[in-house]
């Protein structure tokens, strides 16, 4: 909208220019001296919105009119001005954030990296989202920690039947690679909505496991104080993953956590992976630490009770004695 019209109320020695538009706001007044006999010039106000009002020529061809520079009043704002005005509209004074920042969808693109290596879905490839929000198990350790558990169960060929709990899933690599080698029931427990269900439930439709999955769609903070419902009229879990992001946890307080859960029992196995320099304990409540391995940065612990132990150490004895003879 545009208005020109006298004012009985200007000063005789100044012209008043007061600009107010929606893209741009400011107020400019410019004052020279006039001669008393002329005739007073009127305000002009301009105001401008989106769609209507003066054109840009328009406003051009005005200020020169009056011996003003248009440049000095109609420069474009810079693209950083842009959207630093653009996100006080949205956020009302939220901090300026580079474009390069937040670039959520472009960050989660899912490609099929992962495989189960063994049992009934050997071979078949699994979904993971680029990038490092989530890290899977490294494949040559899941299967050294499959086959040490087997070992350590008493069945080389496959796991004993039981309930796995896999905490902080991800992928659900660990727990899938679980029912595909003989484990009857997986809980999942990760706290992404997206991981759950752009990754986590397609990979157990494709595996075909998910009539025998319950994923918990909550923080492992929050399942731990909720164990003694979820442990429910089943017992402790037969198995239990651990593969947090590593530099999110404090593993001394976690291990404490589960040491002293209803999760676990006096037959339960732990796996753990951790990142090198973490000082791990030789036990998590009933349990003892039966494996410790190393592979480049990280490590993998195995707990669990101590018959399985006394059978390992067994086991080394016999075959120490087989290669003597």
């Amino acid at each position: 909208m545009s208005a020109v019209s006298p004012s009985p109320f200007l000063s005789p020695t100044a012209t008043s220019l007061h600009f107010d538009t929606k893209f741009s706001l400011f107020s400019t007044y410019i004052s020279r001296p006039i001669n008393q006999k002329q005739r007073q010039p009127p305000i002009i106000v301009l105001s401008s919105k989106s769609g209507s009002g003066l054109t840009s020529e328009d406003k051009k061809e005005l200020l020169r009119s009056y011996g003003l520079n248009p440049d000095e009043f109609l420069s474009e704002p810079s693209s950083k001005t842009k959207r630093r005005k653009e996100l006080q509209k949205k956020g009302r004074g939220a901090k300026f954030v580079p474009d390069e920042e937040p670039k959520e969808k472009e960050s989660r693109e899912i490609h099929r990296l992962l495989q189960v290596l063994g049992g009934k879905a050997k071979r078949k490839k699994l979904l993971s989202p680029k990038g490092m929000n989530v890290r899977p198990m490294m494949e040559v350790v899941k299967g050294a920690a499959f086959d040490i558990l087997q070992v350590a169960g008493g069945c080389p060929a496959s796991l004993r039947p039981g309930r796995w709990l896999d905490l902080y899933s991800g992928t659900g690599s660990v727990g899938i690679e679980a029912i595909s080698r003989g484990c009857s029931e997986v809980h999942f427990v990760e706290m992404d909505p997206w991981v759950v269900t752009n990754i986590l439930q397609p990979n157990l439709e494709w595996t075909g496991f998910l009539d025998v999955s319950t994923i918990h769609t909550v923080r492992v903070e929050t399942f731990f104080e909720r164990a003694d419902t979820f442990v429910g009229k089943d017992g402790p879990f037969d198995y239990i993953s651990v593969t947090p992001p590593y530099t999110q946890v404090d593993y001394g307080v976690l291990m404490d956590q589960i040491s002293k859960s209803a999760l676990i029992g006096k037959d339960t196995f732990i796996v753990v992976e951790y990142p090198i320099r973490t000082d791990m304990l030789e036990s998590c409540g009933c349990l003892v630490k039966i494996k410790d391995r190393r592979f480049g940065r990280t490590h993998l612990a195995i707990y669990g009770p101590e018959w399985a132990q006394k059978k390992r150490k067994s086991e080394k004895t016999l075959q120490s004695l087989v290669g003597k003879v």
